[in-house]
């Protein structure tokens, strides 16, 4: 990862650069992306056999079937390979942690610290400066070269999820289990493309200003049997409306 030389970058326009620099150098074979999950299995491996409140947070690939089938395999690895490791260093930017990569999507988690509310704002930044990574530093190095745009649709939710290893040394593999993960994964798989999707937990946490560039996801014709805990009511999702697009990095 190369968050921490990102990290102290304050010029935008000089971390674009170095984006679609490093980009520039994969497509042309210049530069290898070297990524990793080792830094989120690090943080989790405290918390084995227990259960933690964090923030879960999927960012999905559209149309990466319709890709792997079009496109030479080359082409469709070197896709997934930038996808993974620029958003990933995005994630890692904002003090998130990378879980794992479940062939098309990103899967990562943020601890809440001591505050709920400034954590799941900083999640939302985060997550819109993902799309901005697409569409502005990806995006661009990829049309240069004759690869498709890339979207992304992402879901939050937050909640306790209970810490596993999958074996008995420490190396061995380290997951997350439980109603969050499923239902983060649920609130990707609605969400349109380009647009951020939270559960009800989550978007209670949020500013008030953010709260503003959400409307509630009508589920009603989407067979959603998922049910909050805490008010033993149907989840609620909401969904990003179709006006918002920061402009974060």
């Amino acid at each position: 990862m190369t968050n921490i030389e990102e990290n102290n970058i304050l010029d935008f326009s000089t971390l674009r650069n170095l984006r679609q620099g490093r980009l520039e150098g994969v497509l042309s074979e210049r530069y290898q992306y070297y990524t990793s999950i080792e830094r989120g299995q690090k943080f989790l491996l405290q918390y084995v056999n227990s259960k933690i409140d964090l923030v879960i947070m999927y960012a999905d690939m559209v149309g990466s079937t319709k890709m792997s089938m079009m496109l030479p395999t080359e082409k469709v690895v070197t896709i997934l390979k930038a996808f993974s490791h620029e958003l990933s260093s995005v994630i890692e930017s904002y003090g998130g942690f990378v879980l794992k990569y479940v062939g098309d999507a990103i899967i990562s988690f943020f601890p809440p610290g001591f505050n709920k509310y400034l954590i799941c704002d900083k999640v939302y930044r985060c997550a819109n400066s993902m799309l901005a990574t697409v569409r502005n530093d990806i995006n661009p190095v990829f049309r240069r070269h004759d690869y498709p745009n890339l979207e992304i649709k992402i879901g939050i939710a937050e909640g306790e999820n209970v810490v596993i290893q999958y074996g008995r040394d420490k190396s061995s593999q380290i997951d997350l289990i439980g109603y969050v993960m499923n239902v983060a994964s649920k609130i990707t798989s609605i969400t349109p493309p380009n647009r951020i999707s939270v559960g009800g937990t989550f978007y209670s946490l949020l500013h008030p200003n953010s709260q503003c560039d959400f409307e509630e996801a009508n589920l009603e014709e989407r067979q959603w049997k998922y049910i909050d805990k805490h008010t033993g009511k149907p989840y609620r999702v909401y969904t990003t409306k179709v006006k918002n697009s920061s402009n974060l990095i």
